[in-house]
């Protein structure tokens, strides 16, 4: 046994690899989350080099965007999307997310509108390759800590809108909620849909929790649905309306939420 050892070490780990990664469920979802990064990491380099030469652009996300379609298949995820018609719009928009872990930007690639530009926290920009090739694919970054300097980019992108013709991604929780619910929404954009006269255009994710838990260390194959809502048009709303725009929207979209979390689970609601 001393001898086999001697000769086949790497071997041995791999079979001693195989077999943990079948038995332990945290030592699995340690190995794909670990993946995940890396292939983020990795595979940003290629984004980068062929960004580079044409500068910042968000047309460099497509080819962010396609380093991410293949996790689906390695992870053995399923994600079903309802209500494509309601992307099918030439003018220029508000997208709004719900937001659970990492993986929502996993699942966000499935229904990304070209020229559109996610908002996302700063602290993603320091993130090596992959915040490098963020920003070369026009991603905004803003600063939830100095919400002056946040309002200022936000401005700047409802003066934007129109002439450039492009759509904005916020996930308007700010942060990740692995509640199972929604938190209360950040008026932020719900104040750039107003102050550009731009309509909301609503996508709720379903929960994780069949197959992925970051407390339980459980990360499995499984089904992800994305329901795409109608626009909610804000022409004639103003500062005051932004209030009751807000809680309007985040009523429809956690009663779809509830809705398709339950069709997940195999219930009906």
């Amino acid at each position: 046994m001393e001898l086999l050892l001697l000769h086949y070490p790497f071997t041995f780990l791999f079979i001693a690899f195989l077999v943990l990664y079948q038995l332990n469920p945290a030592f699995r979802y340690f190995c794909k989350m670990t993946f995940y990064k890396l292939w983020l990491f990795t595979l940003s380099i290629p984004v980068i080099m062929i960004s580079i030469p044409r500068g910042r652009n968000m047309e460099n996300m497509k080819f962010l965007r396609m380093t991410f379609l293949p996790l689906k298949y390695i992870f053995g995820l399923k994600i079903v999307v309802k209500g494509k018609e309601n992307l099918r719009t030439k003018k220029p928009f508000i997208l709004v997310l719900n937001h659970q872990t990492s993986l929502d930007i996993l699942v966000m690639m499935e229904i990304l509108p070209s020229r559109c530009m996610p908002i996302a926290k700063k602290e993603i920009l320091y993130m090596g390759t992959f915040g490098l090739a963020c920003w070369l694919s026009g991603v905004i970054f803003v600063d939830r800590k100095k919400r002056e300097e946040s309002i200022t980019t936000l401005t700047e992108v409802a003066h934007s809108l129109h002439k450039e013709n492009f759509c904005i991604l916020i996930f308007p929780e700010g942060t990740r909620n692995h509640g199972g619910s929604m938190l209360p929404f950040k008026r932020g954009a719900f104040q750039l849909a107003v102050k550009a006269q731009v309509p909301i255009i609503p996508v709720v994710i379903s929960s994780y929790r069949d197959f992925y838990n970051q407390k339980e260390k459980r990360f499995t194959p499984g089904k992800s649905i994305i329901q795409i809502l109608p626009e909610v048009d804000t022409v004639g709303l103003g500062p005051d309306d932004v209030p009751k725009l807000t809680e309007q929207v985040r009523d429809s979209m956690l009663t779809t939420y509830q809705g398709i979390s339950g069709m997940t689970n195999g219930t009906s609601h």
